[in-house]
Parts: structure tokens; C-alpha cells; sequence
């Protein structure tokens, strides 16, 4: 990868980053709101577990796009952390915070799924 690439790669990681600082609307949904209307309380709490949801999501991108960011300090942005194979370059396009190749990816999503299927099995028991 060229030194132009990377520096592009580094300019879209630090604009998601910008992007993704500005999220005090989404803070503002977890503010709990009494309402002596049952049906009140419950759309209340359905906004909060989204807005919660929404935040998780965009803590955990947050920090797969510094870790990115760091990975291209480092010298190692676009080589996978599963195999050490570089990463495509239209992998990276798409998703620039990945640290898999696809093969290694897909490979971690399945285990994520065999870990949340036993997870669910364990809880029914």
C-alpha cells in the first residue's frame, strides 16, 4: 500500500472519528422521564434501551476506529491481526477500521455466534 493510500485511509478514519464525537443527542434519550401513564413509561424505556443500543454500537466503532488509527501510527494498517495477511484494498474501502481479512473475519464471526448460541442453550436450561 502507498504511502497516498494510507494517508487516505487515515483522513476517512479521522473524519469517522470527528463524526462519531457528536453524539449528545443520543445521551440525551437515556434521561429517565416519570409519567404517571403507564404506556408513557414503557415508549420511555423502549427509546432508552435503543438509545443505549445506539451508543454501544458507536462506542465499539469508536474504538475500532482509533485502533485503526493507531495501527497506521504503528506501521501495521492493513495487515490482518488473524493471519498477519494483508488486507485487501477494497476490504479496507469498505470497511476502513477492519484488523481481519475477510477469511479471518468471517472465522471470528462464526465463533462469535457458536459463543452467543451456547450462551442462549445455557440460559434455557
Amino acid at each position: 500500500m502507498t504511502k497516498t493510500d494510507i494517508d487516505a485511509f487515515r483522513r476517512a478514519l479521522e473524519h469517522w472519528q470527528s463524526e462519531m464525537g457528536t453524539g449528545s443527542k443520543d445521551r440525551e434519550a437515556l434521561a429517565i422521564e416519570t409519567s404517571p401513564d403507564e404506556f408513557d413509561r414503557i415508549q420511555h424505556a423502549n427509546e432508552r434501551d435503543h438509545a443505549m443500543g445506539v451508543l454501544e454500537r458507536r462506542s465499539k466503532r469508536f474504538g475500532e476506529v482509533r485502533a485503526a488509527l493507531l495501527r497506521i501510527e504503528a506501521g501495521a494498517y492493513g495487515i490482518c491481526l488473524g493471519c498477519e495477511a494483508s488486507i485487501h484494498p477494497k476490504r479496507l474501502t469498505a470497511v476502513p477500521w477492519t484488523s481481519f481479512c475477510i477469511v479471518c473475519q468471517e472465522a471470528a464471526d462464526r465463533s462469535q455466534e457458536t459463543s452467543a448460541g451456547e450462551i442462549d442453550t445455557s440460559l434455557a436450561a
